[in-house]
C-alpha cells in the first residue's frame, strides 16, 4: 500500500492514517445502527413507554454523531466536506444532550429533572447553532463547552448515585472520561494516527455510555 499524503486539515495523513481511521468510522456506523436497533427492542420489551420516549432522543444523537463524522472524516478535501464538518461538531452536541436525557428525565425528579434537561439542550442547540452558522470559529472555546456539557451530571450527583446502580454510574463516568482524555489526542496534531486514536476514544466512551443507557432503561435501576 502506498503511504501518499492528503491534505485534510491541520495536517497531512498519509494513506495509512486515513485507511485506520475509515475502519473505525465504518465500525461506529455499524455500531450505530445495530446498537439502536437492539436498544429500542430491549425497552420495547423490558421498559414502558415513557422510557422508550426517552431514549429516542438518545438513539437520535447516537446516529447523528457517529453516521456525521464518518460522513465528513471520510470525504476527500473539497467544498463539501468543509460543509459536513459543521454537521459533525453540531452533532456532538446533539449526542451529549441525548446521552443524559434518559438520566435526567427519569432518574432525576421535580425541579432537578427540569432544571438539568433544559440547561443541556439549550447549550445544546445554541452549539448546534453556532456551529453550523459560524464554522471554525470559537473552536477552542467550543471544545471547553463540549466538556463543560459534558460533565454536567457532576452537579446532581448525590440523587442520581441515589437512583442508579453503581455500575451504571461507573459506566456514565468512563465514558466522560474516555471523552475527555480522546480531546488531548484530539489536540495532538503531531502525532502519527491522532485523529483514527481520537476518534477510538470515543467510539470506546460512546460504547461505555450506551451500555449505561441500555441497563438504565431497559432493565431499570436499583440502588446502587
Amino acid at each position: 500500500m502506498s503511504d501518499t499524503v492528503y491534505d485534510w486539515g491541520p495536517r497531512h495523513y498519509s494513506t495509512a492514517e486515513l485507511v485506520v481511521d475509515r475502519w473505525v468510522h465504518l465500525v461506529g456506523v455499524g455500531f450505530a445502527l445495530l446498537g439502536t436497533v437492539v436498544l429500542l427492542s430491549l425497552v420495547g420489551i423490558f421498559g414502558d413507554g415513557w422510557a422508550f420516549a426517552a431514549v429516542l432522543p438518545y438513539a437520535a444523537g447516537l446516529n447523528a454523531m457517529l453516521i456525521c463524522s464518518a460522513a465528513y472524516n471520510l470525504t476527500k478535501p473539497s467544498a463539501r466536506r468543509e460543509f459536513l464538518r459543521r454537521f459533525d461538531h453540531a452533532a456532538i452536541f446533539v449526542m451529549i444532550a441525548g446521552t443524559y436525557t434518559p438520566f435526567t428525565t427519569r432518574y432525576l425528579d421535580g425541579a432537578w429533572a427540569i432544571a438539568i434537561t433544559t440547561t443541556i439542550w439549550v447549550v445544546a442547540l445554541i452549539g448546534v447553532y453556532v456551529k453550523i452558522a459560524f464554522p471554525r470559529r470559537f473552536e477552542r472555546a467550543s471544545i471547553g463547552v463540549y466538556l463543560a456539557l459534558g460533565w454536567i451530571l457532576v452537579v446532581p450527583t448525590r440523587p442520581l448515585l441515589h437512583n442508579l446502580e453503581t455500575s451504571t454510574s461507573i459506566l456514565i463516568g468512563v465514558g466522560g472520561l474516555l471523552f475527555s482524555a480522546g480531546t488531548l489526542f484530539h489536540l495532538w496534531h503531531r502525532l502519527r494516527f491522532q485523529n483514527a486514536i481520537w476518534h477510538l476514544f470515543v467510539l470506546a466512551a460512546t460504547m461505555c455510555h450506551y451500555a449505561a443507557v441500555t441497563r438504565a432503561m431497559a432493565f431499570g435501576a436499583g440502588a446502587g
